[in-house]
């Protein structure tokens, strides 16, 4: 398995849309529409195995000390070979890049996400704008069982 990773162009958009359907059918990650990835598409990285899309995740810029990893979703063949890991990564690095503190998750999958360093807030914490703009699309609002991780960067 040779993985390459790029960032995201609008002519992906399509593919990213068919390989999130089910997670979003599920509710385990939200809904976003053609305009709304488009409109953020530079946020985006995405993973190939050869020409097949089989992962992205978002890294979405709340303030200019906090972003948020987004949309993580890897194809089901390709979990537990390190994709995710890869992706987040990525994130990571750009966060570094941008001068960006600390990193958000927002998640039902803590153990992978504290085995790269992030520990567990309270949502509490979480910036109020960031619960209004997008948990109040959730099918699940107002009962979230996601928990709320964060990656201080050095």
């Amino acid at each position: 398995m040779s993985i390459s990773y790029r960032k995201a162009t609008l002519r992906d958009i399509r593919s990213m849309q068919a390989l999130v359907r089910p997670e979003i059918d599920s509710g385990i990650i939200l809904e976003r529409s053609d305009n709304e990835i488009a409109t953020n598409i530079r946020s985006y990285q995405l993973a190939f195995d050869g020409e097949k899309l089989v992962g992205f995740v978002a890294l979405h810029i709340h303030t200019p000390l906090l972003a948020e990893t987004r949309s993580l979703i890897v194809d089901e063949p390709y979990r537990s070979r390190k994709v995710g890991t890869a992706l987040i990564g990525r994130c990571l690095e750009e966060a570094e890049q941008l001068g960006l503190s600390e990193v958000l998750a927002l998640t039902y999958r803590r153990e992978f996400f504290e085995k790269l360093g992030f520990v567990e807030i309270s949502k509490e914490s979480l910036p109020e704008h960031k619960i209004w703009a997008d948990c109040i699309k959730c099918k699940h609002f107002p009962v979230c069982n996601e928990i709320a991780l964060i990656k201080r960067l050095s």
